[in-house]
């Protein structure tokens, strides 16, 4: 849907930004066709998403679909940048330009009525499914409604005040914005693909996931990493040192079921079990409840 949306608004866009000779209806155009190949990504990210774990990727694919985030983030940015530069040269070579036809408008005020139903649709579903991908396609959908609107109000003004310079001038604050949103998803894609999370109240979720087990004490060492919507959660504990191993196992196993119970979308939890009193100091990884405020 996405494809064939996002197919007919740059056709339109663009051979109606040619005929009635607005560059920032153009410019919006090639916006749109950008994101068809965004689309396409998706899609290719999408089948390798849906692959099963094999020995040489036993987390599973997941993860392609933060790495599809980043190659959108790419192809966004660089879509912006042929925009600036377009823009840029017609500016300072200052070409002769004439108003607009009264069709970018009308182009212009179709296109953000089918970005705004794309927008809904892609968000609905990155929400349903929680895929980073998704959400950052409909983020860039986001940007396009406000992209095109920000033309159609460069393309009144440029009716009004009669000076056409400002369509392309319009043209090249659309490109700055569109480079300024894949920074956005760049950075965003950044966190998962270096294994962190951006809030820490699941660490609070997973420590009173504990507190509220019977025999386990001093939650530690916490991990948490993300695979596609999924969390994969590793953790240190300390028991009794004097129980037996079977009662060891039923508190790490009661801790794993609340953990569950109380966290979303949680894979694996790997309850690692520590005699009570152990010294902890020189361990460098993971969270304790020291990093929580």
């Amino acid at each position: 849907m996405s494809i064939a949306g996002n197919a007919i608004l740059s056709v339109l866009k663009i051979s109606i930004g040619f005929i009635a000779g607005s560059m920032a209806v153009i410019a919006d155009g090639i916006e749109s066709a950008s994101d068809i190949v965004s689309s396409v990504v998706i899609l290719i990210a999408a089948r390798i998403i849906s692959k099963p774990p094999d020995p040489k990727y036993p987390f599973g694919y997941l993860k392609a679909d933060t790495i599809a985030s980043k190659i959108l983030s790419f192809i966004i940015f660089f879509a912006g940048a042929q925009l600036s530069i377009s823009t840029i040269i017609s500016l300072v070579e200052n070409e002769s330009r004439a108003i607009p036809s009264m069709l970018a408008i009308w182009v212009t005020l179709f296109s953000i009525a089918g970005k705004l139903a794309l927008a809904w649709y892609q968000n609905m579903l990155g929400k349903k499914t929680e895929s980073s991908m998704l959400k950052a396609n409909a983020i860039n959908m986001k940007n396009d409604v406000l992209i095109s609107a920000s033309v159609f109000l460069g393309l009144l003004f440029t009716f009004i005040l009669e000076l056409p310079i400002l369509d392309t001038i319009t043209g090249l604050l659309v490109s700055i914005y569109i480079m300024y949103s894949a920074f956005r998803i760049f950075m965003k894609s950044n966190l998962e693909l270096m294994d962190g999370v951006d809030d820490d109240e699941i660490y609070k979720q997973i420590f009173r996931a504990v507190d509220e087990i019977e025999g386990a004490h001093k939650p530690h060492r916490v991990r948490t990493r993300k695979m596609g919507k999924y969390y994969i959660i590793g953790i240190d504990i300390e028991v009794d040192g004097s129980i037996t191993v079977n009662e060891s196992h039923k508190i790490a196993q009661k801790v794993e079921d609340n953990i569950k119970r109380l966290v979303k979308n949680v894979y694996d939890v790997l309850v690692h079990v520590e005699p009570y009193g152990k010294d902890h100091k020189e361990e460098t990884f993971g969270v304790s409840k020291d990093h929580i405020k």
